[in-house]
């Protein structure tokens, strides 16, 4: 297990991308394996959507590591699971929840600095706590910063990308192994951040946003995908459903 931690630590390189076509079962994570993928990784809202669950730690925690099991049963790949807001209610917890996740067998972790439901970030210090309780377990952190959630990017960038950083060295120092913005799509912001981050950067690709390719020219380490493709999938199947039962014949 300690390979596939290193293996997977060592795809994060800034200028030339992990991209993370994210999944939410065995079935999607053996379509994406077969595509070429060099690690898998789950998406919690395609995760708990596709049990007709909500997202934020709606999905049962016992369920999130039956789902991990089958992943892990079709792919020799590095597996990294969205572990949301750690499923803990303190360090402790999230430490204790973290560490099932590395003992069956994930390479990695997401993990946000807000609580399920809450809009406002955690406190510096006690997201930190929460990170360092991960990353004490020896699996792959990516420490998910939602500074830019929300927030007006035209008036507040440069504020942001400083907030941003404060998190960055906040989270490194306690043992993250990268750092995860959404919510940004601003080429100035990411490079900014990028450039200066001690983690590497992973970004959120986004419809009308940098291309993968500008994304790695931007010095980004890591380009997931998030719940698109659950939501193109199931956009897809709901069309391909209306043709078939209005009469018609599906594109399949």
């Amino acid at each position: 297990m300690t390979d596939k931690i290193a293996q997977f630590r060592a795809l994060h390189v800034p200028g030339d991308p992990l991209i993370l076509v994210n999944i939410w079962d065995a079935g999607s994570a053996k379509a994406v394996a077969a595509a070429g993928a060099k690690a898998i990784a789950t998406g919690s809202y395609g995760v708990a959507g596709a049990q007709g669950r909500a997202d934020g730690e709606d999905f049962p925690l016992e369920d999130v590591f039956e789902n991990l099991a089958r992943i892990l049963s079709v792919t020799d790949l590095p597996v990294t699971i969205d572990m949301e807001s750690g499923y803990g209610a303190d360090a402790e917890a999230v430490g204790a929840s973290v560490g099932r996740a590395k003992a069956a067998g994930a390479a990695g972790i997401n993990m946000e600095d807000r609580l399920p439901g809450v809009a406002e970030l955690l406190a510096i210090g006690e997201a930190q706590d929460r990170y360092r309780a991960a990353a004490d377990t020896g699996i792959f952190v990516n420490a998910r910063c939602d500074t830019f959630r929300g927030q007006d990017i035209a008036k507040d960038g440069d504020a942001l990308v400083a907030a941003t950083l404060e998190r960055a060295r906040a989270y490194a120092d306690a043992g993250a192994g990268s750092l995860f913005v959404p919510f940004l799509l601003d080429p100035k912001c990411i490079g900014a951040i990028c450039e200066a981050s001690p983690l590497p950067v992973n970004i959120l690709r986004g419809k009308g946003g940098p291309t993968h390719r500008e994304l790695a020219g931007l010095g980004v380490a890591r380009i997931s995908h998030g719940h698109q493709p659950w939501a193109a999938a199931m956009t897809w199947l709901t069309a391909q459903a209306g043709q078939v039962l209005g009469g018609e014949e599906p594109d399949y």
